[in-house]
Formats: C-alpha cells, structure tokens, sequence
C-alpha cells in the first residue's frame, strides 16, 4: 500500500521538456545537473507542452513537470492595474519563470495559465538587454517575481544571483565622488520563501544590495494551513525577515493579499503581535496593504478547478471585470490593517492598494 496519496504521483521535475534552440544553453546545463534523476523530453517549442488543451492543472501541481526554453517577443511588460507601483513611474515586470512550486489555492497563476507545469526561460541575457534599452529613458523599477516565486526555485536556477549582479553592474555605472549611489535600476523580489538553507545561503552569506527589495507575503498560520499549500510556516517566514532585516537588506512587508475567513481579526492580531516582537520595523522599507482581487476571467477558471476551496468559492462582487470583497469587508479588513500598522511605521510607508471603482 502507498504511504500517502503523495506516494501515487511522479516527483517534482522528474520529467523535464527542453526546446531543442536551448538545448545547450549553459543555464540549461546547469538547470539539468541539478536534476540527475529526470527523464529529458526534447521539444520543438515550450507552448506545445504548456499550451495544450484540456489540462489539469490543479493535478499536475501535484507531479510538475519542468519545461525549459527561450522567451521571444516583448519581454518586459507594464505594471498590472492590480498591482501596486510603490509610487514609482516606471513600474515594470518580466517572467523569466512562469508557474510557482508553491500552491496556493487563491494564486491568480491557476487563472491565467493553461498548465500547472513550471516553464523556465534560459535566455536570461536578452531580458537584461531589454532593461538596458528602457533604462536609456530613466531609471526603471521592475518586478521580476509576480509570475513565480524566483526566490524559492534559487536552488535550481540561480536566477536571483544572476538578477543581483545585473542590477550591481547597471547601478555602478552610476557612481559619482561628489554624491551618493543612485539607483537607475531597483528590482523586487516578491517571495514566500523561508527556512534555515535560504537564510544561511542568502542573507547571511551575502551583502545588501541597495537597488534590490525583497517582498515578504506574509498570512496568518491559518490561512496558510488552509489555502497556501506547500509554503513555509509563518514563524519561519518571520524568522526570515528579522533576519535579513538585521542584515542590512531592504525588506518590504506585504499583507496582500489579505483573506478573510471566519475568526480573520484575530488570526491577524496573532500575526502582527509575532512580526512586531521579533522584526525591528524601524528597518522596513515599506508595506503593502491589500485585500483578495482578482479578474473576473481568472477566477472563473479557479472555480472549476476548485469546487472545494473556500478561498476562491467566497460570493464576491464584481466591479468592471475585478472581483473583491464586498467595499464594507475590504474597507474593515483594510482598516484594520493599515491602523495596527501606523502604530509601529509612519503613514508615508504604507501602500494601500485602492481602485476607486470599487
């Protein structure tokens, strides 16, 4: 008998598709002496694994399949409207990894891709070219882990590394005797990611980088033994913090986004009692403030493939193609959150994503 309903499924990445342009990339190399064990599937393109019809995603996130490849096209994109820019003008984004090896069950990720499968892009070097060309118009703020948790898939990778020294080289161009370094180029990486291997080979090995935030997502214990599958606890996303906080590392605290559930008050008062005890918040850069919203589209496709899940089940209202909480839970939630917040960090850190529509 099987241990476990775990037992009955592949491993992750033990099937690996490669598109034979890339087939000897260096990063694809590398990618594939990370897994020895994985059976490598030649393809002509990576949409012909990914894109397929009649996908489950939702199974496949059980036994992922890596898929490796070269992205083409418009690599750098504007800032989503859901987003939030963190007052900068020239807020972007780029995918080098599409699909998360966390599961969460809210994660507009199972909206917007046809696949539960995790797609790698080795061409990391024209992405970079395509920054430069931007950054020629001025300084540049873009997000480089929306559509993954980079952070968490360093271990296979290496991207995060690679990002850093980039974003050292472009700003060292900017140096000048007579004034402080100023940043042309700040990334933000966005993570769930936490435990003892990530703080000893990250934030503590390493040295801050001035043009690099990092953006904890932190929920209460109960929302993620609920709904964020397969992500570290909240004490050690904690830890993780106080740690690279102690470290000199810019840190950004995002509480979006929020989820209500029964009980929501008081799972986040345990919360903010535990970041306040251990994190010293004079050191955070800023935080992000925001309740559940999605597209209407996305969350249309997350109901199928979830009939079960609370989170994504909720009677929402829908305004102009977003779906949210109804305006009384998301300004009581909000609230809620931004007041707790003001006693510890001044006003001017924290962002509230708002949408006046809704």
């Amino acid at each position: 008998m099987k241990n476990s309903k775990n037992d009955y499924y592949n491993p992750p990445f033990s099937h690996v598709y490669v598109e034979r342009e890339v087939r000897e990339h260096p990063r694809t190399r590398r990618i594939l002496e990370r897994l020895p064990g994985a059976t490598v599937i030649e393809t002509e393109h990576y949409k012909d694994v990914f894109n397929r019809k009649k996908q489950n995603s939702i199974l496949q996130s059980r036994a992922r399949s890596l898929i490796i490849g070269a992205k083409h096209g418009n690599l750098i994109y504007k800032g989503a409207p859901v987003c939030q820019s963190f007052g900068n003008e020239n807020f972007y984004y780029t995918s080098c990894v599409m699909n998360c090896i966390f599961d969460c069950e809210y994660c507009y990720l199972k909206g917007m891709y046809p696949s539960g499968n995790m797609v790698v892009f080795v061409n990391l070097e024209d992405i970079f070219r395509e920054v430069e060309g931007l950054l020629a118009k001025g300084p540049l703020y873009l997000c480089i882990s929306y559509d993954t948790d980079l952070l968490a898939m360093e271990w296979l990778t290496g991207y995060v590394e690679e990002w850093i020294r980039f974003v050292e080289e472009i700003n060292s161009k900017e140096q000048n005797f007579q004034r402080q370094i100023e940043n042309r180029l700040t990334i933000e990486i966005r993570t769930k990611a936490a435990g003892s291997r990530l703080m000893q080979e990250h934030f503590q090995a390493k040295s801050p980088v001035l043009g690099v935030i990092y953006g904890f997502t932190l929920s209460p214990q109960k929302v993620i033994e609920a709904c964020e599958h397969k992500t570290p606890a909240l004490e050690q996303r904690i830890a993780c913090v106080a740690r690279a906080v102690e470290r000199g590392f810019r840190v950004r605290l995002c509480f979006d986004p929020m989820i209500y559930f029964r009980g929501w008050e008081q799972w986040y008062d345990e919360m903010l009692e535990d970041i306040f005890s251990q994190v010293d918040m004079e050191w955070i850069e800023d935080v992000s403030v925001g309740s559940f919203r999605i597209s209407q589209d996305y969350l249309r496709k997350m109901r199928r493939q979830q009939p079960c899940s609370a989170v994504v089940q909720f009677p929402f209202c829908n305004t102009g193609g977003v779906y949210h909480y109804p305006k009384e839970l998301t300004e009581k939630m909000e609230g809620y959150m931004v007041r707790a917040l003001k006693k510890k960090i001044p006003v001017e850190k924290i962002f509230l994503w708002e949408d006046e529509e809704i």
